[in-house]
């Protein structure tokens, strides 16, 4: 493997195992300040509310002056981000720390880009966007584990290792990765408006559907998450640790799925847009399932639910990277980005009121969140299908005759 691969990777599994470690321990540690719970969520809510508006930003950014100088930068910032965390002494300085994160989160959408730069072909594309998602797999299966052990020295020692694996991460960047883009974007001028790459993507009507398609994926999947441990608390019994090892389990398949089965068992079955429609499927039978609230259920939508959701990421972004033009890509994965960052703030505020309505009806919700991207999705293929027929058509109507 190229060591520009394994720079990336390792890249999205610092990012994932600090987010992995986030969910379990932050509570607890921003509780010892004396937080209230609507001052945690709103932590967590910073967070995201930075990511929405720097990635689209960070990605046109590395559109123009390269993926390289980007990439350190928002690495180094990570690490910064949490060394302000763990070292807090004061609520205001927790906030700080999560915001200064979540700012730089902007590397997951450029690590993307790079990756998408040095893909000779569509397959290689999304094999490549394939390992991104391994990596986030093993991170979401990592972090808990991790966070877990390192609080029984303290609940803040948790985050100062996160701190440290990512000041590593910088270092080994800066003198070990080298520069990809080859087509730099001069054409627009670089504005600071995190709504304008939003509106750039109502406006593409080529892409819009698949940009659906992500945020009712995305929105589906943060529903589900926000209430997880609300749900297997209550209908099986299930404690921290049970939750925790059931994460673990989840990321797992998570991780097999792309790294092995993606490029050995469903790229070479079916092809990308059989994929998507069998995967947002394989997510709305999970979703249902869930309601129904027996173990053996339970194991089965988890199963449904964690392989539709490893293989759907990468084929939406793969589908999205293969229609942007090279001088864009960055901030089209960007865009991908802020979306998913906008339903991290928007599920669990609908995901809460309507669990404590009925515990089921969050997957409900999610369910129909999925229905919504495979219509769209739908929509998407058959535009594509007719766009393709027009080019063969008007191909072999310019052919010369013999």
């Amino acid at each position: 493997m190229r060591k520009e691969k394994i720079i990336i990777i390792f890249t999205v599994l610092v990012d994932v195992i600090g987010f992995g470690i986030v969910i379990p321990i932050l509570p607890f540690y921003v509780g010892e300040f004396g937080a209230s719970a609507t001052t945690i969520t709103l932590m967590f809510a910073s967070f995201s509310c930075f990511s929405f508006l720097s990635s689209p930003f960070l990605g046109a950014l590395s559109d123009r002056i390269g993926r390289r100088p980007l990439l350190i930068t928002s690495i180094a910032s990570t690490a910064v981000g949490w060394f302000v965390f763990a070292g807090a002494t004061t609520i205001p300085m927790l906030f700080l720390g999560r915001i200064i994160d979540g700012a730089a989160a902007g590397n997951f959408s450029i690590a993307q880009s790079y990756l998408v730069d040095i893909s000779e072909n569509d397959k290689e594309r999304t094999t490549n966007l394939g390992i991104i998602g391994a990596a986030f797999g093993i991170g979401f299966m990592l972090g808990p584990l991790i966070g877990g052990l390192l609080s029984t020295v303290s609940h803040a020692f948790p985050f100062w290792f996160a701190g440290g694996l990512a000041t590593v991460n910088a270092c080994v960047a800066y003198f070990y990765l080298p520069e990809t883009l080859k087509h730099r974007n001069t054409d627009d001028r670089l504005r600071f408006n995190p709504l304008r790459p939003l509106m750039n993507a109502v406006r593409d009507t080529a892409l819009r559907p698949l940009y659906i398609s992500w945020i009712m994926f995305a929105l589906a999947f943060v529903t589900s998450q926000s209430v997880f441990a609300l749900f297997v608390g209550k209908n099986f019994g299930f404690d921290s640790f049970t939750t925790g090892l059931t994460f673990t389990a989840m990321g797992l398949i998570v991780a097999i799925n792309q790294v092995g089965l993606l490029k050995h068992l469903w790229l070479r079955r079916f092809t990308e847009p059989v994929l998507e429609v069998m995967m947002l499927s394989s997510l709305l039978i999970g979703f249902l399932l869930f309601t129904a609230k027996t173990m053996t259920t339970f194991v089965i939508s988890a199963l449904f639910i964690s392989t539709g959701q490893s293989v759907l990421r990468v084929i939406l972004t793969s589908q999205v990277a293969g229609a942007a033009e090279p001088k864009t890509k960055g901030e089209k994965m960007g865009i991908l980005s802020s979306l998913m960052a906008a339903s991290m703030v928007v599920g669990p505020v609908i995901a809460g009121p309507l669990y404590e309505i009925h515990d089921t009806l969050p997957y409900f919700a999610a369910g129909g969140y999925i229905l919504t991207a495979l219509v769209f999705a739908l929509t998407y293929q058959r535009r594509a299908r007719t766009a393709a027929e027009v080019v063969r058509v008007n191909t072999v109507d310019e052919a010369p005759l013999m």
